[in-house]
């Protein structure tokens, strides 16, 4: 069996290569089509820019569905190309801050491309670990969080870290595949699971 460092390794490679040309084949889905069977409006997509949406690759809707009050502080954990973060940062308000924290160097130059087109000002980017967060205790409001915990082994440490940095009543909300059935030689042969093989939940 792979080593966790192996696996982390191999995830952030992935991610990495999709932020390079998402439009070639992946070992996760991603882009517009991804994102609207999500549930996220074409319209909402259509305002974003392409940078971000292109190189999608998310499980779900958790920018949309979590409670983000104008002013909060968010952190996008995993933010990945940026399409959350701008949507979040537009909900907090311009009084409010989004700081966006991906571990893939390559995808998050990719994002601070599109967050500059979107004109997202309130939001900053930090290149980290998610089990070593370059934030203060209890200094952020709102987590989301959209599907990084199943490919990352250290999940413990991730989840302290979040206990840490959310302040007194401040809220997580994550979304995350779960296989609702064992899967067949085949997928685990070509690893590569789609929606079909697996839902998510929030």
């Amino acid at each position: 069996m792979d080593s966790p460092l192996k696996i982390r390794e191999g995830v952030r490679q992935a991610y990495s290569r999709i932020a390079i040309a998402p439009q070639l084949d992946h070992p996760f889905r991603t882009g517009r089509e991804l994102a609207e069977e999500l549930g996220y409006p074409s319209d909402l997509l259509a305002s974003l820019p392409a940078l971000s949406v292109d190189a999608f690759c998310g499980v779900s809707i958790v920018s949309l569905f979590a409670e983000i009050p104008e002013g909060a502080t968010v952190l996008d954990l995993g933010s990945g190309a940026g399409m959350d973060t701008i949507i979040v940062s537009r909900r907090t308000g311009e009084k409010g801050k989004v700081i966006a924290v991906d571990f893939s160097e390559t995808m998050l130059q990719r994002a601070c491309e599109a967050l500059k087109e979107g004109n997202a000002v309130n939001v900053e980017t930090r290149l980290a670990d998610a089990e070593a967060l370059p934030l203060e205790d209890q200094s952020i409001d709102v987590v989301v969080v959209n599907g990084i915990f199943n490919l990352n082994p250290n999940r413990e440490a991730i989840f302290l870290e979040l206990a840490r940095v959310v302040k007194p009543g401040g809220a997580v909300y994550a979304a995350e595949p779960v296989l609702l059935a064992e899967l067949s030689e085949e997928i685990l042969k070509e690893g590569n699971c789609s929606l079909n093989e697996a839902n998510w939940f929030s």
